[in-house]
């Protein structure tokens, strides 16, 4: 059993930390690098902290891990409160963004250092990092040292250093930043088989959504020291909370656009630039739960979701450039002055003149494709 529970925990710097570059928020104690922040991780999760620079997610690891204090709140490992507990004494590993590798020992004696450490038996240690060696493919280059290895090995050694204690709990600290695209591809595949073959609870920190939304069990979503949301991948892409997830979840982002929405006897329409979207049950039956009334709205629309059309009631839009990526092209167009992207599928494109700068594209989407944001709040007007 290896859960993690936070309560209510807050990091408050002092005023002068960075000279607040990142807009958090200021009080009477200092500036709030973290607020509030309550999370409970199950036995063998993997949980993703997800957000931009300065959101907090590095903060909250580094308290989990013990390498900064806690200033408010409660943290529990295994029902233990942690809050004065040493981080040796934690029980946990940590895999960094540099690796931290030793220069001077080989990839054994790297590996092997933690377990030294714990005075632990030479024939438990030879056979800990003979197992992690297997798991993560570096057998081969035990002997070597790391700077006769790329970046994608040294990440490697850097993780089997962690696993070979068998920690409760694993953190990661945007392990795979420094890597190029291709092999951050393939280190997500392995850290995906790797969770399947050790048992223990995953905390992981990125800024990359495709990161959050590939590895995570549950994904946290974070801005300026706040949770936005909490859920799968799935649940925060198909229904994000406020502007904020919606925009930051999904590649290319979602599209927004000022729209009005029309209550009449508990049944809802929006209007986006002359086009009108009669809403459906569900959304109906949620908005009215809410008591949502007639009001300005931003509308959120994935690119995927947006469909070719002819007729009347449609957005007209003029293409501004196209990206051909193969299965699929990317529309950059502009309505009314708001920019949108369209993605289409190669062979329905075909054959058309949409792909040519300054062409004439109608749009429409359907009703349960639509999120409804308050103008005021930035929320979702449906939960």
């Amino acid at each position: 059993m290896s859960t993690v529970t936070l309560k209510n925990i807050k990091k408050v710097y002092p005023k002068s930390h960075n000279d607040n570059k990142h807009n958090l928020k200021e009080t009477a104690e200092g500036v709030l690098a973290v607020d509030d922040f309550n999370l409970e991780i199950k036995d063998n999760e993997f949980i993703v902290l997800v957000g931009p620079s300065g959101c907090g997610k590095s903060t909250t690891l580094r308290m989990v891990a013990g390498l900064e204090e806690i200033t408010g709140g409660e943290l529990y490992i295994d029902d233990v409160l942690m809050n004065e507990v040493a981080p040796k004494d934690r029980d946990i590993s940590m895999v960094f963004q540099n690796y931290a590798l030793y220069p001077h020992m080989t990839v054994r004696q790297n590996m092997e250092f933690p377990l030294k450490v714990q005075k632990k038996k030479k024939e438990y240690i030879d056979k800990k990092v003979e197992e992690a060696a297997e798991i993560l493919g570096i057998t081969e280059y035990l002997d070597r040292k790391p700077k006769a290895l790329s970046g994608g090995q040294k990440q490697r050694v850097a993780i089997g250093r962690a696993i070979v204690r068998e920690p409760k709990v694993l953190l990661m600290d945007e392990p795979l930043s420094n890597l190029d695209a291709k092999l951050r591809n393939q280190m997500r595949a392995e850290i995906l088989k790797l969770r399947k073959r050790i048992h223990t609870t995953f905390i992981y920190v990125t800024h990359d959504q495709t990161e959050a939304m590939t590895l995570g069990d549950r994904i946290v979503i974070m801005k300026d020291g706040v949770v936005q949301q909490i859920g799968t991948p799935q649940e925060v892409f198909d229904n994000p909370h406020n502007l904020f997830v919606a925009g930051f979840i999904g590649t290319p982002q979602m599209n927004f656009y000022d729209g009005r929405l029309l209550e009449d006897n508990g049944k809802y329409t929006v209007e986006i630039q002359g086009m009108k979207v009669a809403l459906g049950k569900e959304k109906n039956e949620r908005l009215k739960a809410n008591g949502v009334v007639s009001q300005d709205v931003t509308v959120g629309v994935r690119p995927e979701h947006i469909v070719l059309a002819e007729g009347d009631n449609v957005i007209r839009s003029v293409v501004d450039v196209s990206e051909m990526m193969g299965s699929e092209v990317h529309l950059h167009v502009t309505a009314n002055g708001q920019e949108s992207i369209i993605i289409v599928p190669t062979n329905v494109i075909r054959g058309r003149s949409v792909m040519d700068s300054g062409a004439e594209v109608d749009f429409s989407f359907p009703e349960e494709v639509v999120h409804l944001f308050s103008k005021e709040t930035q929320n979702n007007l449906e939960y």
